[in-house]
C-alpha cells in the first residue's frame, strides 16, 4: 500500500490563515467547525430523509460503474429513497448514490446549510453522496478544476488523497479523470508503480468538512453507511476555463470511444496508463 500522511484537522481558523497555509499551497485540510451553525448537522438524519423524501426513485451505482459497454458510468437499477436509506443505515452494501443535485429536487434544503466564507468563488449548486458500509467511490479527481468542501453527516467516512503530481503512479487512464487502482487493496503485481505513490488519509466525522484542493485525486471509502454534502468553489477565471475544456474534451472523447470501441478502448486506456506508470516508477527509483 502507498504511504499515507494524516490530513490536518483545524478549528477557529481565519480566512487569511486558511489561504496562507492550505489554499495557496493546494493542501487538503479537515475543518472541525466549518458547518457548526448549519441546521443540517442536527436536522439531516436518516429518518428525516425517509419521512420527507422517501418516495423518490433514485439511481443506484455499484462497482461496475467503469465497466466498458452500454452500462459505462450508468446506474445499475433504481430504488425508492427510503428503501435505500434503510439498507445503508443497517448493513453493508456496494450500492451508492452520487452526484445528486438534491437542491434541484428539494430547494428548501438549501436553507439548512450556509455558503462558507472561508474563501471566495463558491458556486450556488450542491451535490450529495450516499454510500453503504464498505462501498467506495473510485480513485478520481474532479475534472471541473474546482476546490471541493465535503461535509459528512451522522457517521464517518475516510478519504484517501493524492497530489496531482502523483497521477502517473496512480495509473491515470488517458482521456478520463479516473484510475482502476483500489487504494485499500491494491494489486501490486498489476500496479507495481502504485507502491511509490505518496498519499494522505482523512477521516471525516459527523459535521466535519474536508477541503479537497482542485485536481487532487481522492478515493472515498464508507467505513460506515452515511452521506455527505459537497460544495464547490473556484475563484480563478483561468481554472474555470480549464475545467470547462476538461469537461467537454474528456466526456466527449471517452464516452464516444467507449460507445464505438467498448473493450478495445478500455484496453488502450489500460495499456497507456501502464506505460506511463512504469516510466514514472523508473524516474522515482532513480531519485531514491
Amino acid at each position: 500500500m502507498s504511504n499515507f500522511n494524516l490530513v490536518d484537522k483545524v478549528e477557529n481558523i481565519t480566512k487569511e490563515e486558511f489561504k496562507e497555509k492550505y489554499l495557496s499551497t493546494n493542501t487538503p485540510v479537515v475543518f472541525k467547525d466549518l458547518a457548526k451553525n448549519w441546521k443540517a448537522t442536527t436536522k439531516w438524519t436518516f429518518d428525516f430523509f425517509k419521512e420527507n423524501y422517501g418516495d423518490w426513485e433514485i439511481p443506484m451505482y455499484d462497482d461496475s460503474y467503469h465497466n466498458p459497454g452500454n452500462g459505462y458510468m450508468k446506474p445499475v437499477s433504481y430504488k425508492k429513497f427510503s428503501d435505500y436509506l434503510d439498507i445503508i443505515e443497517t448493513k453493508p452494501t456496494s450500492l451508492r448514490f452520487h452526484n445528486f443535485q438534491i437542491m434541484k429536487r428539494a430547494p428548501e434544503l438549501a436553507n439548512d446549510y450556509e455558503t462558507p466564507t472561508i474563501m471566495d468563488g463558491f458556486f450556488k449548486f450542491a451535490l450529495m453522496f450516499f454510500g453503504g458500509k464498505g462501498s467506495a467511490l473510485n480513485l478520481h479527481y474532479d475534472i471541473d478544476c474546482s476546490h471541493v468542501f465535503l461535509t459528512h453527516f451522522q457517521t464517518q467516512k475516510k478519504v484517501y488523497l493524492y497530489h496531482p503530481d502523483q497521477s502517473q503512479l496512480l495509473y491515470k487512464l488517458p482521456f478520463t479523470n479516473h484510475s482502476h487502482v483500489n487504494v485499500l487493496h491494491p494489486d501490486l503485481e498489476k500496479y507495481p508503480a502504485f507502491k511509490y505513490a505518496k498519499g494522505y488519509e482523512a477521516t471525516i466525522e459527523h459535521g466535519e468538512t474536508l477541503f479537497i484542493p482542485r485536481l487532487w485525486w481522492h478515493y472515498v471509502y464508507y467505513s460506515e453507511g452515511g452521506y455527505s454534502l459537497a460544495l464547490r468553489a473556484n475563484n480563478s477565471i483561468k481554472t474555470k476555463a480549464q475545467g470547462l475544456t476538461n469537461l467537454i474534451r474528456l466526456f466527449t472523447v471517452d464516452n464516444g470511444m467507449n460507445y464505438i470501441a467498448g473493450k478495445k478502448w478500455k484496453e488502450y486506456k489500460d495499456n497507456k496508463a501502464e506505460q506511463n506508470a512504469i516510466k514514472a516508477m523508473n524516474e522515482v527509483k532513480l531519485e531514491l
